[in-house]
C-alpha cells in the first residue's frame, strides 16, 4: 500500500485550512517560542522547550512531544538522525532534510516534509504534522487559546504535505531499465514552482544524485540507470522556485535491478550493404562507452572498434575486398569494464568499386599547391594523377605511383581550363578512372613564401624557404619597414628551394613586411605576396600555475560545487575539465609580453572584465603551421572566470544537447564531444577517467 498517494481529500483540506489559520494568526517570518501551548491527550505540557512558529509553521520539541505519547526517541549524533518508534510504527527523521521515512508493520514508505527537522538551542524541533504522520495520531488547533492539541486516541492516516505524486513508479516498484519520469499535480503545479529535479537517494544516508532535471514540472524526463546502482533507493520529485528554494515534492521507495539490454540500430537482418551505414546503440542503461564488433563470417576476421560514444553514431564503410557475409554487434561497457553485448545482426556486404578525386573542387583556380588523393574503396597496384585538356583530350601524367597522394603545384605551362582526374589499376589488372574535375590554371608564375606567416610575432631565428611553380635560378628575401623607410636584403642564394636562416637583432624590433623574389631561367622576376609581421626580442612570459598542484583539486572542486548548486551542471565534470585543460592548474594563460595573469582556466578567447591577455595559438600559411598572437579573456579572479565558462556552455546554441544531460558527468562528457567542444577524439574518455580515478562523483552528491 502506498500511503502517501492515497489521500483522504477531506483530511487534506482540513490540514490546509488549519495551516492557513495558523499563518493568519502568527508572524510569517522568523520564529517565536512560548506563544503556542501544547496539549497532549488532554494534558497541558508546560515543560521546556515550548512549541515555536517558524515561517508560519508550528514546530514542536521532538523528544518531549513523542515521549509524552509513550514513544521511544533515539538520537544518532553521527548521522544527525532522530528515530521515533511506538508499537508497530516508527519514523526516521534527518536534521535539515525534508526526507521522512515511515515504517508500519515493517513496510517502509517515504514522504517529504514542508519544513525539515531543525535544532534550536540544542533541541530537535519537528513540524506538528510529522507527529501525526509518525504515530498516526490526530492533531488540532484551538484558535482562541492558541493551542496545538494531540490526541493519541484519534487514529490518522499518513497524509502527504504536498499535492504532488510521482506517477512513473509505484511505491516499492522495481526499475529494470530506462524509464520516463513524470509527476502528477491533482491541484495544479504548486505556486512558485518553476523547475523540477528527480533525485535518487540512498535510504540509509538520505543522499544521492540528480537523475533528471528541467524547467517544466509537468514534462516527461528520461532516466537511464547505471548497472552499479542496483539496490534499494528513494526516488524523489522535488520542485523549486527561481531562487532554488524547495517548494514541494513527493518521494517513493524503489528498487533498482537493472537488466542490461543492448541492441544494434542502423541495420536490419539479412539486408545488403552497398555503402556507408550509420550504426548506433539502443540502451536501457547508461554505460561508460561502447565498442562495435564486426566479424567477417567468410574468413572469421574480427574488427573491434575503439571506445565510442554510446549516444552517438558510428559509421561503417565496407570496402570492395570486404564483400561477404558479416555479423555485427555493439558491446556496452560500464565503468568497471564489464561488457554487455547486443545480439548479432547478420548482413551481406556487396560493394561496388568507387573512385573519386579529392584535393580540388570544380571551378577553382589553382594558385597554390594542392594535395591530390584518390578516394577509393578498393585496393590498387598503381595510381596515376592526370591533367587533361578538355578541348583536345590530350592527357599529361602528373604522377605515377603505387598508391597514396600527390602534391601538385601547376605552372604556366599548363595555363587554361583543364581537367584533373585519377586513374588506378586494381590487383586484378582492371583500370578505373574517376570523373574529371575542371579547374583553372593562371598564366602567371606563383612564388610562395614559407617560414613566416601573416601577423606572426618573430622572437628568434626563422628559417625562410620558398616554393615556385617554375624553375628559378636564384632567390632573395627582402624586409621593408614603412615607418623607417628601410628596405633590406636579409638572405639570398642560388638554391631557390633552399633553406635560409635570418636572425633578428635588437635594432630590428618593430613592424615589418617580408617577401621573396626570384629570377626565372629566362630572366623574368617572380615575387611572392608580402607578409606583415612583427619582431619582438624582449622577455616573453609563459603560462604559470594558479595554485600548487597538490592543492588544485580542492581549489577547483570548491568552485565546481558552488557552480553546480547554481546551475545544475555536474561538479565532477566541471572539476575534471579544469584538471584536463590546465594540467592540474599549472598552465594558466598569461600575457606573453607583460606577464598579466588571466585567471582563465578554460582557454576562452576574447575579452572579459579584466580585459584580455595575449597568448599564442596555431595558424597555417602556405601549408606550414606557425604561432600567432590571440586575445584570451582575463578575469578579476578565478571565480569570475569559472562562472563565465559555465555561462558559455549554458547560453551557446551549439551546447543545447549538453544542457539536457549536464547533471550527469558521463552523459555530459560525451555530449560535449558531440557538440564539438574539443577536437581531441579521446576528450570524453579522458574526463571520465579523471572522474573515476579521483572519485569526483562524490562532488555531485545531493540531498533534499
Amino acid at each position: 500500500m502506498k500511503y502517501i498517494t492515497k489521500v483522504n481529500r477531506r483530511r487534506l483540506l482540513s490540514y490546509f485550512i488549519l495551516t492557513l489559520l495558523i499563518i493568519q494568526m502568527l508572524p510569517s517570518t522568523g520564529f517565536s517560542a512560548g506563544e503556542v501551548r501544547l496539549l497532549i491527550d488532554g494534558r497541558r505540557i508546560d515543560a521546556l522547550p515550548q512549541p515555536m512558529i517558524k515561517n508560519g509553521r508550528t514546530l514542536v520539541p521532538a523528544r518531549l512531544t513523542f515521549e509524552e505519547m509513550g514513544a521511544e526517541v533515539k538520537w544518532n549524533e553521527r548521522d544527525r538522525t532522530v528515530h521515533i518508534s511506538k508499537g508497530n510504527r516508527s519514523v526516521l527523521l534527518r536534521i535539515d532534510s525534508h526526507l521522512v521515512e515511515y515504517k508500519i508493520d515493517q513496510e517502509k514508505t517515504y514522504g517529504l516534509s514542508d519544513v525539515p527537522p531543525q535544532i534550536y538551542a540544542g533541541r530537535t524541533f519537528v513540524p506538528i504534522r510529522l507527529a501525526s504522520n509518525a504515530l498516526g495520531v490526530g492533531i488540532g488547533w484551538e484558535e482562541s487559546s492558541r493551542t496545538v492539541t494531540v490526541n493519541s486516541n484519534q487514529p490518522a492516516d499518513i497524509e502527504p504535505f504536498f499535492p504532488v505524486e510521482i506517477e512513473s513508479v509505484q511505491a516499492q516498484g522495481v526499475i529494470t531499465g530506462a524509464i520516463q519520469l513524470k509527476s502528477r499535480f491533482p491541484e495544479g503545479v504548486p505556486a512558485g514552482a518553476s523547475k523540477i529535479k528527480y533525485l535518487l537517494l540512498n535510504p540509509e544516508r538520505g543522499k544521492g544524485k540528480v537523475i533528471a532535471r528541467g524547467n517544466q514540472p509537468t514534462a516527461t524526463y528520461n532516466y537511464l540507470p547505471e548497472v552499479k546502482d542496483r539496490g534499494k533507493w528513494v526516488l524523489v520529485a522535488a520542485l523549486y522556485d527561481d531562487q532554488d528554494d524547495f517548494v514541494a515534492g513527493d518521494a517513493v521507495g524503489v528498487q533498482l535491478l537493472v537488466t542490461p539490454e543492448v541492441s544494434l540500430l542502423g541495420l536490419s537482418p539479412n539486408t545488403t550493404i552497398k555503402d556507408t551505414v550509420s550504426l548506433r546503440a539502443d540502451l536501457n542503461f547508461a554505460p561508460a562507452y561502447v565498442k562495435y564488433e564486426i566479424t567477417n563470417l567468410d574468413n572469421d576476421r574480427v574488427f573491434l572498434s575503439e571506445e565510442a560514444d554510446p549516444y552517438g553514431n558510428y559509421p561503417w564503410t565496407p570496402q570492395v575486398a570486404d564483400s561477404g557475409t558479416y555479423s555485427l554487434r555493439v558491446i556496452a561497457y560500464d565503468d568497471t569494464g564489464q561488457a554487455f553485448p547486443s545480439r548479432a545482426v547478420t548482413v551481406r556486404a556487396e560493394v561496388e568499386p568507387r573512385l573519386g578525386l579529392l584535393g580540388v573542387s570544380a571551378g577553382s583556380t589553382i594558385t597554390k599547391p594542392v594535395n591530390l588523393l584518390a578516394n577509393r574503396n578498393f585496393a590498387v597496384s598503381q595510381t596515376e594523377y592526370i591533367l587533361r585538356d578538355p578541348e583536345t583530350g590530350r592527357e599529361k601524367v602528373l604522377a605515377k605511383i603505387p598508391y597514396g597522394g600527390y602534391t601538385w603545384f601547376p605552372g604556366p605551362d599548363d595555363v587554361g581550363t583543364k581537367e584533373v582526374l585519377v586513374r588506378v589499376l586494381d590487383p586484378a589488372g582492371r583500370v578505373h578512372t574517376s570523373d574529371p574535375v575542371r579547374v583553372k590554371i593562371p598564366a602567371e608564375p606563383q612564388l610562395l613564401l614559407q617560414g613566416v606567416g601573416p601577423n606572426q610575432v618573430v622572437s628568434g631565428p626563422v628559417e625562410l624557404t620558398s616554393r615556385c611553380n617554375v624553375d628559378l635560378r636564384n632567390i632573395k628575401y627582402y624586409l621593408l619597414n614603412n615607418q623607417r623607410g628601410e628596405r633590406r636584403l636579409i638572405a639570398e642564394g642560388e638554391e631557390a628551394d633552399g633553406k635560409y636562416t635570418w636572425t633578428p637583432t635588437p635594432g630590428d624590433e618593430g613592424e615589418w613586411r617580408l617577401w621573396a623574389e626570384g629570377t626565372t631561367r629566362n630572366g623574368r622576376k617572380v615575387t611572392s605576396e608580402e607578409v606583415s609581421f612583427r619582431v619582438y626580442l624582449g622577455q616573453l612570459h609563459e603560462a604559470r600555475p594558479i595554485i600548487e598542484k597538490e592543492k588544485f583539486l580542492d581549489f577547483a572542486s570548491a568552485l565546481a560545487v558552488e557552480s553546480w548548486q547554481r546551475t545544475g551542471m555536474s561538479a565532477a565534470l566541471q572539476t575534471a575539465q579544469a584538471i584536463l585543460e590546465t594540467g592540474w592548474g599549472q598552465k594558466v594563460p598569461v600575457d606573453k609580453y607583460s606577464g598579466k595573469f588571466s585567471n582563465n582556466l578554460f582557454g576562452i578567447k576574447g575579452g572579459a572584465s579584466a580585459g584580455s591577455v595575449i597568448s599564442s595559438t596555431w595558424e597555417e600559411y602556405n601549408g606550414q603551421p606557425y604561432r600567432i598572437d590571440a586575445n584570451f579573456r582575463a578575469y578579476a579572479d578565478p571565480q569570475e572566470g569559472w562562472a563565465d565558462h559555465k555561462d558559455f556552455l549554458l547560453t551557446g546554441s551549439r551546447y543545447e544537447p549538453f544542457r539536457a544531460v549536464m547533471h550527469d558527468s558521463g552523459q555530459g562528457a560525451w555530449a560535449l564531444k558531440r557538440c564539438g567542444y574539443a577536437t581531441d577524439s579521446q576528450y570524453a574518455l579522458k574526463l571520465m577517467d579523471i572522474i573515476r580515478r579521483y572519485n569526483l562523483a562524490k562532488l555531485d552528491e545531493v540531498g533534499i
